[in-house]
């Protein structure tokens, strides 16, 4: 052994164990000056433990509220519920980032839902959907998807990443074009970087520059445009009609991600293309069951059936990803149930992410966008979105400073988002706490 040892220290410096002692530590040196980098840049991302539900009202370790009553989902959205549940809390944190939009996550029916498919279905199908992971609630779901979409069909995915990182590549080849909003969400960016399409990128909402790539684009077979319909960091709309518009003069197919739109925009929360007339015009629809709709996992694709069908031979995240579990497919499936029974608590949301909007902006704050329960206060410094994140949870209301690389340098905002159970003092809580921290740091005169 010491032969073999000292034969190889001779013929490469030293023994092969030290070599990767070395290695191990080069990397380490590599991956410390790269987490210092991002301390040092404010633009560290630290994870707060919740310690309870999902919800308007949340217990955060380590932090401390008064005490609330949370009345779920309460006396204005009845067609929810058979009875009012009144949850006691000695927390008292608002919640204004979570992407619970109709507040389903912790809605007893939905929970309900849940724990009876786990009981009937199990715990999940250790497979894939064609080897044996396909269950009849599966195909229930995305018969219901379809129709709640007014879609030929629906393919389910283990999350809208996965479905935006499947469509590209199965659906585009080398003869084709693919054409996006330069602020489209990564998922989207990823999947057509996956793809061999021509890529175009049009200016945000830059409908003069769509035009010229569209003209650009007409050597190709297929031209596909892909857009968020609401874009999740800014809150504001892609204008569907323009585009559907455009794609029609110059003979192209629209894609559209909903994922922050499915469930609570349009009259009957079909999303962007119902709000603004197009249904008829939008070819594909990608969207997820992990906001709105329960707020679990899962995500989707919706259009033609050849599409669909193409998609179960060939997209990958579908092909070598685990099914849905049961309990997911079950809390989703009565998400669509309530959302299709009425749409009262969709009516809810204008009025009060108006209320939110209009005394940020009274108050002396930037919030972007426009009607939409995402309401980015822009702050532009990256240290200080962060810090008055952390002083304003100290003050009992949970929000998360964004800065780069989730968004452009010099435009770190704090997003707040509203949901259709918190209540108009829940709304002016957080205002407050607002207008007081951003005093404390300058933010405000």
């Amino acid at each position: 052994m010491w032969a073999g040892n000292a034969w190889r220290a001779a013929l490469f410096g030293v023994p092969r164990g030290c070599r990767a002692q070395s290695a191990l530590a080069q990397l380490r040196g590599i991956l410390e000056g790269e987490l210092e980098g991002i301390r040092g840049a404010g633009t560290w991302k630290s994870e707060r433990v919740i310690t309870s539900r999902q919800g308007p009202h949340i217990h955060v370790d380590g932090v401390s509220g008064g005490p609330g009553t949370v009345i779920f989902p309460g006396p204005s959205l009845p067609h929810l519920s058979c009875c009012i549940h009144l949850l006691s809390f000695t927390s008292g944190i608002l919640n204004f980032c979570a992407n619970n939009y109709l507040g389903l996550s912790s809605h007893p029916k939905v929970i309900q839902a849940g724990l009876q498919a786990l009981e009937e279905f199990g715990a999940g199908l250790s497979s894939v959907r064609f080897i044996c992971g396909t269950q009849s609630i599966h195909k229930n779901l995305e018969a219901k998807i379809a129709l709640f979409h007014q879609r030929e069909d629906a393919i389910l995915y283990p999350s809208c990443f996965d479905a935006n990182a499947g469509l590209f590549e199965a659906l585009l080849t080398p003869e084709d074009a693919v054409l996006s909003d330069e602020l489209n969400h990564a998922s989207i960016i990823d999947g057509i970087r996956l793809c061999k399409a021509h890529k175009y990128r049009y200016r945000h909402l830059d409908m003069a520059d769509l035009e010229a790539k569209l003209q650009e684009a007409q050597k190709h077979r297929l031209r596909l445009v892909a857009t968020d319909g609401a874009f999740s960091m800014d809150g504001d709309i892609a204008p569907l009609q323009e585009i559907c518009r455009l794609a029609s003069r110059y003979g192209a197919l629209v894609f559209v991600d909903e994922c922050h739109a499915t469930g609570f925009l349009g009259p009957t929360g079909r999303g962007t293309d119902e709000l603004l007339g197009v249904m008829d015009q939008v070819t594909i629809i990608n969207s997820t069951l992990g906001k709105a709709l329960g707020g679990a996992s899962g995500g989707y694709t919706t259009g033609p059936e050849p599409l669909v069908s193409l998609l179960r031979q060939r997209a990958r995240p579908y092909l070598f990803s685990n099914s849905l579990p049961p309990a997911v497919v079950g809390c989703a499936s009565k998400a669509l149930d309530l959302l299709m029974e009425s749409n009262t608590i969709v009516q809810s949301m204008a009025a009060k992410t108006q209320r939110f909007r209009s005394k940020m902006e009274a108050a002396g704050f930037t919030v972007s966008g426009a009607s939409h329960p995402i309401c980015p206060v822009m702050l532009g410094d990256a240290r200080l979105a962060s810090r008055m994140a952390d002083d304003m949870l100290k003050r009992g209301i949970f929000v998360i400073g964004f800065s780069y690389p989730v968004v452009p340098k010099g435009k770190a905002r704090i997003r707040v988002q509203i949901s259709a159970v918190h209540s108009e003092e829940d709304i002016d809580r957080c205002v407050e706490a607002f207008v007081e921290v951003g005093r404390l740091h300058g933010a405000l005169p």
